[in-house]
């Protein structure tokens, strides 16, 4: 497992830190959702564990190298001293929390000694998912952790985690990636985007590799350069409007629809950036009025065409002449 590209410093600093003897037992890695954060813990997991199990990894490079026996028991999930929670999956469905059971679950792990090396390790990815319960029973964990414990708690919001649980961990901030950073952690991806499609990702992606993929193999470039033109132009006709409406019907297209409906309330607020004064916040108003219909248009069952036509009129009114 390689380092996710972009966060050099980090790896650096919890490395030298690990390397001191002073790593404190609990670090919240917190930053925007699909930057590479739990990717980043199990990296480090894996680092951590293969040099206190030995034999040393040599050279500057951070990653564990193949055929290290501690690189193949993680890739196994067969890694003694180390355990991760996530959220459970049952009939294809995620749950909506962890549980209390799954963090009782690593008393285990906790009460006895490490197997293989001085050293054991908790990824939770994430601690914002933790329901109440179980976010006090980790509470516990935190607060008389053995000396060769490691919790890394992935959050999207360390905001909304408990604060005592904020008090007995470090926080280390993660921030959206650079775009050289992106175009390499895309072109690394399997299957790789189309040609062509790695530039419209870097821009829906906004630093996010995770949330740059989501919108692959969509086409989005078609509706982006589409609410563009609509965006600086206005739709006086509704041309615009009933071209994306009808290529966003029917039931193949339904991921192209559900794209549209995160993609555009986001269009609008990076338009709205290069406003200011009344046009603003007229621009916030169009935001604020496209943001609630698309947050409800799935769970309503609203009609797609009808939901889209919509939300493009509130595009077509960032327009000089409006629409």
């Amino acid at each position: 497992m390689t380092f996710p590209l972009g966060h050099d410093a980090q790896a650096r600093m919890l490395l030298a830190a690990a390397e001191s003897g002073r790593m404190h037992h609990g670090w919240i890695l917190a930053g925007p959702a699909g930057i590479g954060k739990a990717s980043f813990a199990r990296a480090l997991a894996m680092r951590l564990l293969a040099d206190a199990a030995g034999p040393p990894i040599a050279g500057e490079g951070h990653d564990v190298p193949q055929g290290h026996p501690v690189r193949a028991l993680m890739e196994a999930n067969a890694h003694p001293d180390y355990a991760e929670l996530a959220l459970l999956e049952k009939d294809g469905v995620l749950a909506r929390n962890i549980g209390v059971d799954q963090i009782r679950g690593l008393q285990r792990l906790i009460q006895s000694a490490p197997s293989l090396s001085a050293r054991r390790i908790v990824v939770i990815d994430s601690a914002d998912d933790l329901e109440r319960s179980a976010a006090n029973a980790l509470l516990k964990n935190l607060e008389e952790p053995p000396a060769d414990m490691l919790f890394l708690l992935v959050s999207h919001a360390p905001g909304r985690l408990l604060p005592t649980i904020r008090s007995r961990c470090r926080t280390l901030r993660f921030g959206p990636l650079q775009d050289d950073a992106m175009r390499s952690a895309l072109s690394m991806t399997e299957p790789a985007p189309k040609d062509g499609e790695i530039e419209t990702l870097l821009s829906v992606g906004e630093g996010s590799p995770g949330k740059a993929l989501r919108y692959a193999g969509l086409n989005l470039a078609e509706i982006e350069g589409i609410l563009q033109s609509i965006a600086t132009q206005g739709d006086p006709d509704n041309r615009w409007r009933l071209t994306l409406a009808k290529m966003l019907s029917g039931k193949p297209a339904r991921p192209r629809y559900e794209a549209f409906l995160e993609r555009a309330p986001a269009f609008i607020a990076q338009t709205a950036r290069l406003r200011e004064g009344a046009a603003l916040g007229a621009a916030l108003g169009h935001w604020e009025a496209a943001r609630q219909l698309a947050g409800g248009a799935v769970i309503l069952s609203l009609e797609p065409g009808a939901v889209v036509f919509e939300i493009a009129g509130h595009v077509a009114a960032l327009a000089p002449q409006g629409n």
